[in-house]
């Protein structure tokens, strides 16, 4: 078994494999999408065939409504699939609801997308599930020895101040995730969410395992006496609500640059941090490692007389100058 260097090359529309003739996570129109998961930077409309779990489908279908009906293609988790004799597996990515692993199989080797992914716990979604791999295509967003995601549980728990919180958050994946934390641990907080964030709850709600406890926001409500209640904003409403006052302000990221300014610093992030990477690569065992959405350079110089890493955005090996 040979591993394809040019088994997946990055052009101006996305990750195209040219031996499946399709793309991975493309951000323009193609033949054929494969799609890890729904969020905007790797879900786009105007494809001719996409392939994505229901999940993900049902909310591209919410976003992109002009896309056809007919051009969806259901997969389910597990289930194996075949694109132009590239056979392919969708696995869950823990992400966010509907998130997949992309298991690519060509010729014997086993070549694995991770789109974006976590393994901290998360009801919301389903649990990721490692399966080994020859080449190992991660993202990287967090890949440094200085990041380590804090717990969960602990960070929520932040929230239990006597003041009501304008809570910044992304409508898709972060906002569910802080609800049913929220509805676990703090179950006496008044959970509003704005009108943008609102669609995604019910997809979630629809097709989840965890049923949200929440109302729509109104402005009667926020003001009326009371101070246990976490209004849910999307970023764009949250800078424009800078000056608001009367309440605490939070914003939901695993970047310290968006924690600042803010009353409450809140880390809570949908990605792997510098452990779990680590421990995914362990487990995946892979032969070669593929990066990209990120910077693979810290990784480079913890495998270097290990593991060969090519850095896949740039389509240049980290080994000729790191």
């Amino acid at each position: 078994m040979q591993i394809l260097e040019d088994f997946l090359v990055k052009r101006d529309k996305g990750y195209y494999c040219s031996y499946g003739n399709f793309y991975l996570d493309p951000l323009y129109p193609v033949e054929n999408a494969v799609v890890s998961h729904a969020h905007g930077d790797h879900a786009s409309p105007g494809h001719k065939n996409i392939y994505a779990t229901a999940a993900t489908a049902q909310m591209m279908q919410y976003r992109y409504p002009k896309q056809p009906l007919s051009s969806y293609y259901i997969q389910g988790f597990t289930v194996g699939f075949s694109i132009n004799g590239v056979e392919l597996v969708f696995y869950p990515a823990g992400h966010i609801l509907g998130s997949a692993q992309i298991l690519m199989v060509y010729k014997g080797v086993r070549y694995l997308y991770t789109g974006d992914y976590k393994l901290q716990e998360d009801p919301t979604c389903e649990p990721i599930q490692i399966v080994p791999a020859d080449v190992l295509i991660t993202e990287t967003t967090f890949a440094n020895p200085e990041t380590k995601h804090p717990d969960p549980v602990g960070e929520i728990m932040k929230l239990d101040v006597s003041s009501n919180i304008l809570l910044g958050c992304y409508a898709l994946g972060k906002a569910q995730r802080i609800t049913a934390l929220l509805n676990t641990y703090l179950p006496h907080k008044h959970v509003l969410v704005h009108h943008n964030i609102l669609p995604f709850h019910r997809i979630y709600d629809a097709m989840g395992d965890v049923r949200l406890q929440y109302e729509v926001y109104n402005r009667k409500a926020m003001k009326e006496a009371g101070s246990n209640k976490v209004y849910l904003v999307p970023p764009l409403t949250f800078n424009s609500y800078r000056r608001a006052k009367n309440v605490l302000k939070a914003f939901a990221s695993g970047w310290e640059r968006l924690q600042a300014q803010n009353d409450i610093s809140l880390y809570l992030s949908d990605h792997v941090d510098w452990a779990d990477i680590l421990y995914f690569i362990e487990q995946v065992k892979p032969k070669a490692i593929w990066t990209l959405h990120g910077d693979g350079r810290e990784l480079h110089r913890y495998f270097s007389e290990e593991i060969a890493i090519r850095d896949i955005k740039s389509e240049t090996f980290l080994n000729d100058y790191c």
